[in-house]
C-alpha cells in the first residue's frame, strides 16, 4: 500500500480546462482582492482582537498581530507561488497531492474543515451577539437568551443557553446565496469589503484621539495583574504561563491568527479565476498586506481606548461597540454604524469560508477521495450545491451548539497546521520540479519557507491541550474515513487519467 502516491502535475494541469462539467471562471483581480478582504476581516478583528488583549497579550496584541502576520505572509508567498503553478480549487489539499502524496493531502483536505467550516461556524456565533447588539441599539429588544447561545453558555441571571438560532439563520441564507452562483456572491462580497474598510478606518481615525497612555502601561501583562471572573463563572489568571509577558504575546498571536484566515481561501478559487496564473498571487498577497496595516493600527486604537480586563469582563463578543460606547463620548453613533458593518462584514467572512469549504471537498471528490456527491454541479448554476446543503448542515450544528471560544481556537491550529505543509511543500517541488514553469516564485524560498514553517510551529506549540486533544481526534476520525472509503475509491491509485471525469467505483453505494 503506497501511502505517499502523487497526483502527477500535468494531471492537475489538464483538470484546470474550464468545461461544462467544471466551476465556471468569472472572477478577475479585484474580485479576487475583494474575496481575500472579504474573508479576513471579520470575527477575527472585531472579536478576536479583544479576546487576546484581554485574556493573554494586553497592549502588546498590536505585536501580536505582528507575530501573526509574519507568519501568514511566509506562508501567503508558498501559497502565492503554488496558486500561480497549480490554478487548481482544493488550496492546501491540491498543493499537497502534487508535492508530498495522497495520505498528507488527505490529512490536509480534512483539516481544512476545521479551517472554513468551522471558521464560518465562529464568525457565525459572532454574527449573532452583534444582532442582538443591533437589535438592542436600535429597537430596544433582544432575542432571548436560551435562543442565542450555545447549551454551553449561562448568562450573570443564569439563563442556558438552547441553540444559536440566528448563528444558523444566517448559515442558511448564505448557503442559498453561494448555491445561486459564484460572480453574484463576488458582487455582494465587493459592497460588503467597501463598508466595512470604510468602517474600520472612521474607527481608527476617531478613535485616536481619545487614546490613553495609561491604557498601554505597560504593554505586556505583568505577572501579578492578578485574576478576572468571566461571565461564564470560569476565573481567569494571569499569572498563568502564557496569560502574561511575552509568552501571553505568542499565545495571543495563536488566537488572533484567526483574524487572517481568509487570504489562503483565495486559493480554493483558483478555478473559478479568469486569468490565475496572474490574478491569484495578487489577490493573496495583496489582500494580506492591506489587513496586516488595519490590523496593527486598529488593535493598537483599540486597546488605547479601553483597559484590556474590560474586554473579558464587559465586552465579551461586542466589545469594539462597547468600547465606543463607554469610551469615545460623543461617537455613539458610530458604535450603532459599526454594529450595523460589523454583522455586514461577518457575512462576508461566512461566505468566502462556505465556499472555500465546498471546493476543497469539490476536489476531493473529483479525486474520489470523498463521495461523488460533494462535486455534484447545479444543473444551472455550475455550483456544488449539494455540498454547499451539506456544509450548511454540519456547520449549523456547531454554529447552533458550541461556545465561540473553542470553535475559534480549532481553526486556528487547523490553519497554521495546513500553512506548515504549504511551506514544506514549496521546498520539495523546487527540488523535485526544479524546470516546471512558475508564473510567481517565492523569493528567498531557502529561508522564507523553513521560517514560514517555524514561526507557525511556534505558534501552534502555544495552543493549549485540549486544541491538541481536539485537532487528534478530529485526525483519527479522519483516518477511518481514509482507508474506510477514500484509499479504496482513489482516482489516482486507479489510474484514471482525468479526475474530474472519475467514473464510480464498484463498491461505492449511493
Amino acid at each position: 500500500m503506497k501511502l505517499f502516491v502523487k497526483k502527477p502535475l500535468k494531471q492537475l494541469l489538464a483538470a484546470s480546462a474550464e468545461s461544462e462539467s467544471s466551476l465556471k471562471r468569472t472572477l478577475g483581480p479585484v474580485a479576487l482582492i475583494a474575496l481575500g478582504i472579504g474573508a479576513i476581516i471579520g470575527a477575527g478583528l472585531f472579536v478576536r482582537t479583544a479576546a487576546a488583549a484581554g485574556g493573554n497579550a494586553g497592549p502588546a496584541v498590536t505585536i501580536s498581530f505582528i507575530i501573526a502576520a509574519i507568519g501568514c505572509a511566509l506562508a501567503g508567498l508558498c501559497y502565492a507561488e503554488f496558486a500561480s503553478m497549480i490554478p487548481i480549487a482544493g488550496s492546501a489539499y491540491t498543493y499537497s497531492y502534487a508535492t508530498m502524496g495522497e495520505f498528507v493531502a488527505w490529512i490536509i483536505g480534512w483539516d481544512l474543515v476545521l479551517e472554513y467550516a468551522l471558521g464560518a461556524a465562529t464568525v457565525a456565533i459572532g454574527w449573532s451577539q452583534y444582532l442582538n447588539d443591533l437589535l438592542h441599539t436600535f429597537f430596544g429588544f433582544t432575542i432571548p437568551y436560551e435562543w442565542s447561545h450555545s447549551p454551553f453558555q449561562v448568562s450573570d441571571a443564569g439563563i442556558h443557553g438552547i441553540v444559536n438560532l440566528p448563528a444558523i439563520g444566517i448559515i442558511f441564507l448564505l448557503t442559498l446565496l453561494l448555491i445561486r452562483g459564484t460572480a453574484e456572491s463576488a458582487v455582494v462580497n465587493n459592497i460588503i469589503v467597501l463598508v466595512k474598510v470604510a468602517i474600520v478606518l472612521l474607527i481608527i481615525g476617531f478613535g485616536w484621539q481619545f487614546i490613553s497612555a495609561a491604557n498601554h502601561t505597560p504593554y505586556t501583562i505583568p505577572a501579578d495583574a492578578g485574576s478576572v471572573t468571566l461571565n461564564t463563572g470560569v476565573v481567569h489568571n494571569y499569572a498563568d504561563t502564557w496569560n502574561h509577558g511575552w509568552f501571553g504575546v505568542l499565545r495571543g498571536a495563536s488566537i488572533v491568527f484567526f483574524a487572517f484566515i481568509g487570504f489562503d481561501a483565495v486559493s480554493t478559487a483558483a478555478q473559478e479565476a479568469k486569468n490565475p496564473q496572474k490574478d491569484m498571487p495578487l489577490g493573496i498577497l495583496v489582500s494580506l498586506v492591506i489587513c496586516t496595516a488595519l490590523y496593527i493600527l486598529f488593535s493598537h486604537v483599540l486597546t488605547g481606548i479601553a483597559s484590556y480586563k474590560e474586554f473579558l469582563t464587559s465586552g465579551s463578543e461586542a466589545s469594539v461597540s462597547y468600547a465606543i460606547r463607554h469610551h469615545m463620548p460623543g461617537y455613539e453613533w458610530l458604535a450603532k454604524l459599526v454594529t450595523v458593518a460589523i454583522l455586514a462584514g461577518f457575512s462576508s467572512v461566512i461566505l468566502v469560508m462556505l465556499m472555500g469549504q465546498t471546493r476543497v471537498f469539490y476536489t476531493m471528490s473529483t479525486d474520489g477521495l470523498v463521495p461523488k456527491v460533494f462535486s455534484k454541479l447545479h444543473p444551472k448554476f455550475r455550483t456544488p450545491y449539494k455540498s454547499q446543503w451539506l456544509f450548511f448542515v454540519f456547520v449549523s450544528l456547531f454554529a447552533g451548539f458550541v461556545p465561540d471560544s473553542i470553535v475559534g481556537d480549532m481553526v486556528s491550529i487547523g490553519t497554521l497546521f495546513a500553512f506548515v505543509l504549504v511551506c514544506i511543500g514549496i521546498l520539495i517541488l523546487r527540488k523535485t520540479d526544479p524546470d516546471m514553469e512558475r508564473p510567481f516564485k517565492t523569493p528567498a524560498y531557502m529561508i522564507v519557507c523553513p521560517l514560514g514553517a517555524l514561526v507557525c510551529l511556534g505558534m501552534i506549540f502555544s495552543e493549549g491541550w485540549e486544541n491538541w486533544a481536539r485537532l487528534i481526534v478530529w485526525l483519527l476520525i479522519g483516518f477511518v474515513v481514509y482507508f474506510g472509503y477514500g484509499i479504496k475509491n482513489s482516482a489516482v491509485r486507479r489510474g484514471v487519467t482525468n479526475a474530474a471525469d472519475n467514473p464510480p467505483n464498484p463498491h461505492y453505494v449511493d
